[in-house]
């Protein structure tokens, strides 16, 4: 079955979420409401770290229902919810780790992928999830694509197409660019407080004419 639209940020932490607590604390799945919010939010694990309210995360977990992504458990004393991914999407362990952390991070290449994935499957090696890129790449719906290599990079960073691609290639760029250079600050300082000495001296060099001329 196709993905029939992009789903928005919070739809894509919320499953994420899902989908991450089914792997780590497979005792407390499927999540109840405030379960689900405490993973959305949580600050470990999450690029960026976000603060959903209720509303924000029912109303993504209504949307995903609707598309058939997440399913609502109603029980005696609680409503818990779970994904739907595995059957929608035919995904397998090693896969469903992949999606879960570039969900939940955003792009990153093989060896990230390989180095976060220990509490969700143990990969052999870079290759073996190379491997599984490649597989989630070539399917009939790709559910993940390679971006070009970064200049000064010696990896290229892999980036799923759930969402919005535009908007998750600029979360990547922005995330890889290089800070402010420290130099340059400097010399801007620098040159603020070479600019306030020669100030000084024209009023004192004023002041001592003035002097003068008296």
């Amino acid at each position: 079955m196709a993905r029939t639209r992009s789903l928005d940020a919070i739809e894509i932490r919320v499953l994420g979420a899902l989908m991450e607590k089914e792997q780590t604390t497979p005792d407390h799945y499927p999540l109840t409401i405030n379960g689900v919010i405490a993973a959305c939010n949580q600050k470990s694990n999450r690029e960026p770290v976000m603060k959903l309210t209720e509303t924000e995360v029912v109303e993504a977990l209504d949307r995903l229902a609707a598309d058939v992504l997440a399913w609502r458990n109603v029980g005696p004393r609680s409503e818990r919810w779970e994904h739907r991914l595995d059957r929608r999407w035919n995904l397998d362990r090693p896969k469903k780790a992949v999606m879960t952390l570039l969900l939940l991070r955003g792009a990153q290449t093989a060896g990230e992928l390989r180095g976060r994935s220990e509490r969700l499957h143990r990969f052999a090696g870079v290759a073996e999830v190379e491997a599984v890129l490649g597989e989630l790449a070539s399917g009939p719906e790709p559910l993940v694509r390679q971006l070009p290599r970064l200049p000064g990079k010696r990896e290229t960073r892999w980036i799923h197409l759930v969402g919005d691609e535009a908007a998750e290639e600029a979360l990547t760029a922005a995330a890889a660019a290089p800070p402010p250079s420290r130099a340059g600050d400097e010399a801007a300082a620098r040159l603020d407080a070479l600019e306030k000495d020669v100030a000084d001296l024209r009023r004192q060099l004023a002041a001592l004419a003035a002097k003068l001329e008296g």
